[in-house]
């Protein structure tokens, strides 16, 4: 019966063809939508990704997300390092800054400003140049995407100068840096220089970043740095999740990629539902001559379930590869959409969902069939 299902479905080739499409698109734009707001939800954190020395975050009370820190007295500085279970605590500047080029290209950026001696905050993978670099005067590093921002169509090359608020910066790496929520320009330069680049005020200090001693548990650590100082401590995957909730909480995204994932999967429902529908009723006469000869609903619910599976597999895997190709060249020839890709957990997802969109769609148009009238056949 399963066999006679099937040529049934292979019959109607139009149909099939609907259906395939149905599954497909609604795979597609699901997976599609899915990664690409949790590739940005990963990029609200990804300055915190990148500093992967330090595992505690000091910073101001009211602060709810690394994009919007305000600025501490430097003075906080001695006060985290005299807390009992820290090894080590730098300075930390975080802003924004329009970049103009030579060529008068004119970009927003964000400069992130690491501790003069120790370097630490830099991502760990320079593409050219080195970590060292950064001692040289006016030195700055750049990520990739950015250099291509801010000089369209050339290769990746040091030693190009550019200026910030009116100062002289001059690129002396490149750094292979997590892309950031805020803008896809990233600069990296000592705290002193980001600090002349901005002159935001009197208070520069954005972040204190720390380091846990040996043995030490950090959270203890960042709980002990909030009660000798007043200030707002946490470890780093705690600012990781408070960044992500902001996010969520304070902007549209969630709701406009709900949205489209809503919409994808009632378009999904009513493509392959109307089109099984017409299927049915099209061949009702030949599902009435199965029952007329004996075959009982449950076997007829039977055949209708393979028939559904069976384009249910083919959409689903179709759906599914137009996502990883999208993905696969979009992240390495856009740099807009660079760091987003196809999570394994979505494509599960998906396919959960695209079991539920095919199996509900099969189930409105099966009711026909349950309640046909065997003597339809013998009718004209």
């Amino acid at each position: 019966m399963i066999t006679t299902a099937l040529r049934m479905l292979l019959g109607d080739k139009t149909k099939l063809l609907g259906l395939i499409f149905g599954v497909a698109f609604s795979t597609l734009l699901i997976c599609q939508q899915v990664s690409i707001f949790f590739g940005l939800l990963g990029r609200a954190s990804s300055v915190v990704n990148d500093v992967r020395e330090a595992n505690v975050w000091v910073m101001d009370p009211s602060v709810k997300t690394i994009d919007a820190p305000f600025p501490l007295r430097d003075t906080e500085l001695g006060r985290v390092r005299g807390v009992e279970g820290v090894a080590w605590a730098v300075p930390f500047f975080k802003s924004t800054v329009q970049v103009r080029t030579r060529g008068g290209n004119l970009e927003t950026a964000i400069i992130l400003g690491i501790d003069d001696a120790t370097l630490v905050g830099v991502p760990d993978t320079f593409i050219m140049g080195s970590i060292e670099d950064l001692a040289q005067p006016d030195a700055i590093a750049v990520n990739p995407a950015g250099f291509r921002l801010l000089f369209p169509g050339s290769e990746l090359d040091l030693g190009r100068t550019i200026e910030i608020n009116d100062r002289r910066a001059k690129i002396v790496a490149i750094v292979d840096a997590s892309p950031a929520f805020a803008a896809n320009l990233s600069i990296f330069t000592r705290y002193s220089l980001a600090t002349q680049y901005t002159n935001n005020g009197r208070n520069q200090l954005s972040f204190v970043i720390a380091k846990s001693a040996d043995g030490e548990d950090p959270e203890a650590v960042a709980a002990a740095i909030a009660q000798q100082t007043g200030l707002k401590s946490v470890t780093s995957d705690q600012f990781r999740i408070e960044s992500i909730m902001y996010i969520l909480a304070n902007t549209g995204i969630p709701v406009s990629f709900g949205t489209v994932v809503i919409l994808g999967a009632i378009i999904g429902v009513a493509i392959v539902g109307l089109t099984f529908n017409q299927f049915i009723m099209e061949n009702l006469k030949q599902y009435a001559a199965l029952k007329a000869i004996g075959v009982k609903n449950t076997r007829l619910l039977a055949m209708t379930v393979a028939q559904a599976t069976f384009v249910g597999v083919i959409g689903y895997g179709l759906g599914l590869g137009a996502a990883a190709a999208f993905f696969s060249n979009t992240s390495r020839k856009v740099d807009a959409l660079r760091g987003f890709y196809l999570l394994p957990e979505v494509a599960i997802g998906v396919a959960i969902a695209a079991v539920v969109i095919v199996f509900l769609s099969t189930l409105l148009s099966m009711r026909r069939v349950l309640v046909v009238d065997p003597a339809t056949v013998f009718r004209g």
